[in-house]
């Protein structure tokens, strides 16, 4: 205990030490951070004020974006001040609690990325009980069982890291506080440690991954046999989800799937799962979802029906 409070602040490395870099940084993941929240609020006010929600991809659609804001402002903001200040600081706790937050909603989205395709999978290949499987009640039981699975992924990675002892140095090689780099910089043996946390981050990611490809392969197995028009539409939701889920695991396993060594590289691919995922997740569910683009189009209808009916009022 002693010696793990002889380091109280953490420096965090960040993406470059380049001046010019960081500006350009800044730039560009401003840019995706207003993205970021632009599209997945229009995503869920246009959910949340059509009969969408009452669908059980756009009820999973809806708590994904919502995971996805709370996911990428945990790292985001404080990376970009970080981007324009010389010294690139973080206390121990809340160097911790930045640990908790990260791995508990990224826990979350990788269980709703499961429970979307298992939505997929039940509509497509079992269309007539649909209705009675996936029920408002169970959609409700499977969030609640995503943030459970995210809260007991994310307690264990805490208390695998809290009890570490941090006698010095105290320079992070990231732009936000992370497993591996910790263990990096713990003056105790962390190989049984890092095994663990394969266990607990790799091999969750590993397994949800292959559920994933495993569902959507039954899916296209199911819709082979479907006229072209159904084959299509099918095709267009599911190829989405796809899309999504690459983006999204293809970086996290890279990261936590092996054992406790850290690359250089790791910084850009977690800007993929931390930034670019939820800044392109919207534009994926929109752009090739007819559905989302009534909504958004009728709710914007709706909203300029209203001002002009105001303005003429006054």
């Amino acid at each position: 205990m002693e010696n793990r409070n002889n380091v109280t602040i953490f420096i965090l490395l960040g993406l470059s030490q380049n001046r010019e870099t960081e500006v350009l940084c800044f730039v560009f993941i401003l840019f995706c951070y207003l993205s970021i929240w632009m599209g997945n609020v229009l995503i869920m006010i246009s959910i949340t004020c059509t009969q969408l929600i009452s669908q059980p991809m756009y009820f999973f659609l809806y708590y994904l974006s919502l995971s996805d804001l709370c996911y990428t402002s945990t790292v985001t903001p404080k990376l970009m001040t970080d981007l324009l200040t010389e010294k690139k600081t973080i206390s121990y706790n809340n160097c911790m609690a930045q640990l908790f937050i990260v791995h508990f909603l990224g826990g979350i989205e990788i269980f709703i990325l499961t429970g979307m395709a298992y939505d997929r999978y039940v509509a497509i290949c079992k269309p007539l009980h649909y209705t009675v499987i996936m029920s408002r009640q169970r959609c409700n039981t499977i969030i609640i069982a995503c943030c459970t699975g995210g809260f007991v992924h994310s307690a264990s990675q805490f208390l695998l890291t809290i009890f570490l002892p941090f006698c010095g140095p105290n320079e992070i090689d990231h732009y936000f506080c992370d497993v591996y780099p910790l263990l990096k910089l713990a003056c105790t043996d962390t190989y049984r440690i890092g095994l663990l946390v394969i266990v607990n981050s790799g091999l969750i990611a590993l397994v949800c991954f292959v559920i994933l490809m495993m569902s959507y392969l039954l899916i296209l197995y199911t819709i082979s046999a479907y006229p072209p028009q159904s084959r299509t539409k099918a095709l267009s939701t599911c190829s989405s989800h796809v899309t999504v889920v690459v983006i999204f695991f293809a970086p996290v396993l890279f990261i936590y799937i092996r054992p406790n060594v850290t690359f250089a590289e790791d910084k850009v691919f977690a800007l993929f799962y931390t930034i670019i995922a939820p800044m392109f997740n919207p534009l994926i569910y929109t752009l090739r979802n007819l559905e989302m683009k009534n909504a958004i189009r009728n709710m914007c209808q709706h909203h300029f029906f209203w001002e002009r009916k105001r303005a003429q009022g006054k």
